[in-house]
Parts: structure tokens; C-alpha cells; sequence
């Protein structure tokens, strides 16, 4: 793997845990830890012996682990940028926020405090996202006088309803971890202390079934989601097809038949 300035990666029993680090920024994300962070993402997706990434914010420069996931966008980076030069960051951020949401890997975000504008919207790329009780969400954009920039207004709207959207968006609250569970933001809220090991257990839990069923069964929700619902259902059926053919499905099934446990080896 390479090596970063601004992430920490270890990976153990199948699963990846990527860590951004920027302590003295609250992990703030900038164009360095941007490109890191495609260069990352495109080396795990291409590892077979990685079947669930896990994304997390490191330590501030105090050593508090749940001071903040990512407090968003680099402001000190973007404060002189020209209208060029936002709309080219905005797009050097979605390269590794649709690698989030479409590699084969399931991702999922383990939000450990602060989690604003660029940080929320980096969680809401992810597959799935888990919040310590302290976690805070937010786009508070508008109030310095721009928009959401790396996806907000499109991911934030799919996830809660447009109507959610435009209130977070339009008054730059920010919510807590209960109220994003309580809209669909995050999918489940621990107490810190547990955050990591719940994140885990779900990633071993997804990393022991089909894993190449997984990938196909997460292309298919991402690709059908904009669809119509014929064309969808099509879709899907033409990826049930192609996941009859492997050998995932005859070991998965025989083992069934046969009442003993599966040996899932597809990737």
C-alpha cells in the first residue's frame, strides 16, 4: 500500500479500517487528504483478502478520539478560491465519494463527533453509518455563504426526503445522533466507548456471507434506486441470473440442503 500524510490504514480478518487523520484540522478535508483518499480506495477495492471497509476520524491533536469524524471542507484552503477553483475541488471530492458508494466493498462509517458539511456528506457516501452518542451532523454551509459542495444537497435529499433536506440545509442546523437515527441519516447509535466494536462486529457479520453476492446485491440498490421500478426489477433479475452461475450459489445452497455451514469463497 501506499503511504499517506493524512490517513492510517490497517486491515485484519478481511476487514479494512481506514483512518483520517489530520489532528490539528479535525480532520478537515483537504485536496492532499482528497487524493489520498482516492489513491486508498482504489487499492483496497482491488484487494481480494479486503471485503468490508470501515471509515473513521482519528484523534484530535489533545488525543480525544470523539472530538471530531471530519469537521468538514478545508476552509482555510477554499477561503481565496475562485469560482473555477471551487467547482474543480467539489469535483476532486467526488471521485472518492462515488468510490465509497460504488466499490465492491461494502463501507461502512464509523462517525466518532463532529461530522459537518464535508464530513457528513462523506458519511452519507458510505453504505452504511454508525454513530457514537456524540456525533453531530450538520451542512452549515449556507450560513457562510455557499452550498454544499461535495454532494449534500443530492445525497442528503435521497436519504431523509427532500423536505428534511432543505430545512438542514436551509437553516444550517446541526443534529445530534438521535435525531439522525430518527430521520435515516445513521443507521444505528452506540455509546462511544462501543463505536468501533460495533462497526467491526457489523463488518465480520457482512464479510461472512456471499461476499460477491453482497457486491452485486450493492450494485443492484445503488444502479435500480434511479430507475423505474420495471426496468429495475429487470435489472435484478438479470444480476439473480449471473449470481446462479457461481460457485457461491451451488455451495451456498447445497450447504443448506445439507445442514452443515457454507464455505462462501466468490469475490
Amino acid at each position: 500500500m501506499s503511504e499517506f500524510n493524512n490517513l492510517k490504514l490497517e486491515v485484519a480478518d478481511e476487514i479494512a479500517v481506514l483512518t483520517i487523520s489530520r489532528p490539528a484540522a479535525l480532520n478537515a478535508l483537504n485536496s492532499e487528504t482528497l487524493d489520498e483518499l482516492n489513491v486508498a480506495l482504489t487499492e483496497i477495492e482491488a484487494r481480494d483478502d479486503v471485503k468490508v471497509l470501515i471509515l473513521t476520524g482519528g484523534p484530535d491533536k489533545k488525543d480525544n478520539a470523539f472530538k471530531s469524524f471530519v469537521a468538514g471542507a478545508d476552509i482555510s484552503e477554499m477561503v481565496n478560491f475562485t469560482a473555477a477553483e471551487a467547482r474543480a475541488f467539489g469535483m476532486r471530492a467526488s471521485v472518492p465519494f462515488f468510490k465509497l458508494m460504488n466499490m465492491r466493498q461494502v463501507t461502512i462509517c464509523a462517525v466518532n463527533g463532529f461530522a459537518l458539511g464535508g464530513g457528513c456528506e462523506i458519511s452519507m457516501a458510505c453504505d452504511i453509518r454508525i454513530a457514537s452518542e456524540n456525533a453531530t451532523f450538520g451542512q452549515p454551509e449556507c450560513g457562510l455563504g455557499i452550498i454544499p459542495g461535495f454532494g449534500g444537497t443530492q445525497r442528503l435529499a435521497r436519504l431523509v426526503g427532500m423536505g428534511r433536506a432543505k430545512e438542514l440545509i436551509f437553516t444550517c442546523d446541526s443534529i445530534d445522533a438521535n435525531e439522525a437515527y430518527r430521520i435515516g441519516l445513521v443507521n444505528k447509535v452506540v455509546p462511544c466507548e462501543e463505536l468501533m466494536d460495533t462497526a467491526k462486529a457489523m463488518a465480520k457479520k457482512i464479510a461472512s456471507k456471499g461476499s460477491y453476492a453482497v457486491s452485486i446485491a450493492k450494485a443492484a440498490i445503488n444502479n435500480g434506486y434511479d430507475m423505474d421500478i420495471k426496468n429495475a426489477v429487470e435489472m435484478e433479475a438479470n444480476l439473480f441470473g449471473i449470481t446462479c452461475s457461481t460457485h457461491d450459489k451451488a455451495e451456498g445452497m447445497g450447504a443448506f440442503l445439507e445442514r452443515r455451514a457454507a464455505n462462501l469463497t466468490d469475490f
